[in-house]
């Protein structure tokens, strides 16, 4: 029997039931009044796209005749009377956005059925997602479905992203594009909150010009067709005055323009704003002196008036989220103490964990999080952002990792906050994605293939050229010396094994391998390149392919260079050797250009601390070789100019 597929996010429950059975020419897809229409426009479209030329929809009360050459699909909720007969003892979806799928097949006369069941209208479009992934080429035209039974369900309410940094927001294009993606992985949020949107943060009191509030019409229309809940945020912090009405009522203005456009989650971050003085007059005479406890009283007056004088007011309106000026520790304080006692109930906190950029989230962090404040806290994890100054030039690809598995029951949902470059951001979106969905199976590296392999199609040379790539820009920083993701493990577990095995005289077979890895460094760019991984991931990461392929030809030709010089080719070696300085130099030559970061035109960073460091060393060991007995380790294994961590920020970005 074939092995289980590979689905993602990792469903609670996936079992095998049998063989798999033919997608046939004509589907005939069961639908009633109560099937969610994106489930069912993605499943005719799936469909068409693996095997089926021809897709008949219909109600369970027209069926066509039942005949062996037509597969069936059923779609819609788990009680409808086919939908149940055909689940069985597959148990059905009981949790919000949760589904059950059941493969089961025919007979000498009857089709092969599968049924998609769905606990509300967004499970059954989860289990189309899954159904997508079930699919397997059966050679030319011919496309099967996995015989599997799957009970499935999400172990947080609320999974996804808030694009909130600093520098360069996303385009509506790439907003769009991002909608699908959520859509793909299960992800149910987006929250819109690009600090660098004036309408957003400084001039949040004006209504937003009729062409941007056309475009985030657009973007709610197409999130929810993805399931995803457009979260419109609304940061007024440096300058409202709490206690004006005016500016109470230029708020609610501000929500109820999105609200029309069909927002119904909202969000009013108070994040990176001072509580040491007041906006106004009127709040010093309405709250007293600033301070902690009294800049919690004034949010907290705020915050109850919309939740309760306009979420509550309005239909379909979910529970109002906010984010604390206190976001990123665990130190109880007056202000904490405040929002514990006086907020309330109904509205959803953020918190960042113990720092901006924590370099963990545990269970016992999260439960104490949860008491500082009162109420689950929604994490807003500051990975994989890169516009703070430790990640200059970085582009940061290492999979979702650290965050403890149990999270789902001291929190009420993660979501991510991306870089500036959407679709590099995809590989840590998809982990984040995961781990929210089922935190208690995932695998940070099965994650990190899986996303590799999404983002080039399936494509096996285009993934693992993703995965060399990625390895080169693993490294993850915090706000300070440390970083929480160590730098190309994948690389620097071969050049150790490279000097292990030179110095022990193996040679040869230690540059055979090392050197087959540097011409896949080498070659990643031109593979991504190429057409199989999405075109935006190689646009983002235009300049730091440029590198790598720089950086690789130089490891490559240094490589050479030591290998010719232990066969006696001084001549040899000193020309290989000179090449590589010259790529080394080219490669620090690259620029970030144009900058879509607060960083600026740096060069992109590549394995640095790694790779450069490698070819210091091999340099170093040619230059002794004559003093240091055939180029053993007697030399210091200095770290090249491009290597380091910058630490200066150039700004206090708080959540980002």
């Amino acid at each position: 029997m074939a092995a289980l597929p590979a689905v993602f996010p990792t469903p609670q429950s996936l079992a095998r039931s049998g063989d798999d059975i033919a997608v046939t020419g004509r589907v005939v897809v069961v639908t009633d009044a109560r099937t969610d229409p994106s489930a069912k426009a993605r499943l005719v479209e799936y469909l068409k796209a693996h095997g089926a030329a021809r897709v008949d929809v219909t109600d369970p009360h027209r069926t066509p005749k039942a005949s062996p050459h037509r597969l069936t699909v059923l779609l819609g909720p788990a009680r409808r009377p086919d939908i149940a007969r055909t689940l069985g003892r597959t148990r059905g979806p009981d949790r919000t956005d949760g589904y059950a799928i059941s493969v089961r097949r025919g007979g000498h006369a009857t089709p092969d059925v599968v049924a998609l069941a769905g606990h509300d209208g967004a499970g059954q479009f989860y289990a189309v997602q899954t159904l997508r992934q079930l699919f397997q080429h059966a050679g030319g035209k011919r496309w099967k479905v996995s015989n599997v039974q799957v009970s499935d369900f999400p172990s947080m309410a609320l999974r996804g992203t808030i694009e909130g940094f600093y520098g360069q927001p996303w385009t509506q294009a790439e907003r769009l594009d991002q909608m699908d993606f959520y859509g793909d992985i299960k992800a149910n949020t987006y929250i819109y909150a690009p600090k660098d949107d004036p309408y957003h943060r400084s001039k949040w009191r004006d209504p937003y010009p009729a062409d941007k509030l056309n475009e985030l019409g657009a973007l709610v229309g197409r999130a929810a067709a993805n399931h995803v809940r457009f979260t419109f945020a609304v940061s007024p912090g440096e300058s409202i005055c709490y206690s004006d009405p005016a500016d109470r009522t230029a708020l609610k203005a501000k929500l109820q323009a999105m609200y029309d456009l069909g927002t119904r989650a909202f969000s009013v971050p108070l994040d990176d704003i001072s509580y040491t003085k007041w906006n106004c007059d009127a709040d010093l005479k309405t709250y007293g002196a600033p301070g902690q406890s009294a800049a919690a009283a004034a949010q907290v007056d705020l915050l109850n008036d919309l939740q309760q004088n306009f979420i509550a007011t309005h239909e379909e309106a979910q529970p109002l989220q906010m984010v604390p000026t206190e976001y990123g520790d665990l130190t109880d304080t007056a202000y904490k103490q405040k929002l514990r006692a006086s907020l309330d109930p109904a509205v959803v906190v953020m918190w960042t964990g113990t720092d901006v950029v924590p370099p963990r989230i545990t269970n016992a962090q999260a439960d104490a999080a949860s008491q500082l404040f009162g109420r689950k806290v929604f994490v807003w994890d500051n990975y994989p952002v890169n516009d703070y100054g430790n990640t200059s030039g970085r582009l940061l690809l290492a999979p979702y990792d650290k965050r403890e598995a149990g999270l789902s029951d001291h929190l009420s949902g993660i979501v991510a906050n991306p870089m500036n470059q959407p679709y590099a951001s995809k590989v840590a979106v998809f982990g984040a994605a995961d781990f929210a969905w089922n935190d208690r199976a995932y695998q940070a590296a099965t994650n990190w293939q899986r996303a590799m392999s999404y983002l080039a199609g399936g494509n096996t040379p285009a993934t693992e050229a993703l995965l060399t790539f990625g390895d080169l820009e693993h490294l993850a920083p915090t706000f300070g010396a440390t970083p929480w993701q160590t730098q190309a493990p994948r690389l620097s577990a071969r050049v150790t094994r490279f000097w292990t095995s030179w110095d022990q005289g193996d040679r040869e077979n230690a540059v055979r391998e090392l050197r087959t890895y540097a011409r896949g460094v080498e070659q990643s760019a031109a593979t991504i390149r190429g057409g199989a991984v999405q075109k935006g991931f190689a646009t983002d990461a235009a300049p730091w392919l440029d590198a790598t392929r720089l950086w690789g030809s130089a490891a490559v030709k240094m490589i050479d260079a030591l290998y010719a010089r232990d066969l006696g080719d001084r001549p040899g070696s000193d020309k290989l050797a000179a090449e590589s300085r010259s790529l080394q130099a080219r490669a620090r030559a690259v620029r970030i250009a144009p900058a879509r970061n607060t960083w600026g035109e740096v060069a992109p960073k590549v394995g640095d601390g790694v790779l450069d460091s490698f070819l210091v060393q091999a340099d170093t060991r040619l230059t002794l070789w004559d003093t240091a007995g055939g180029g053993r380790n007697l030399a210091p294994t200095g770290t090249a100019s491009a290597s380091g961590v910058e630490q200066d920020l150039p700004q206090a970005p708080g959540l980002d």
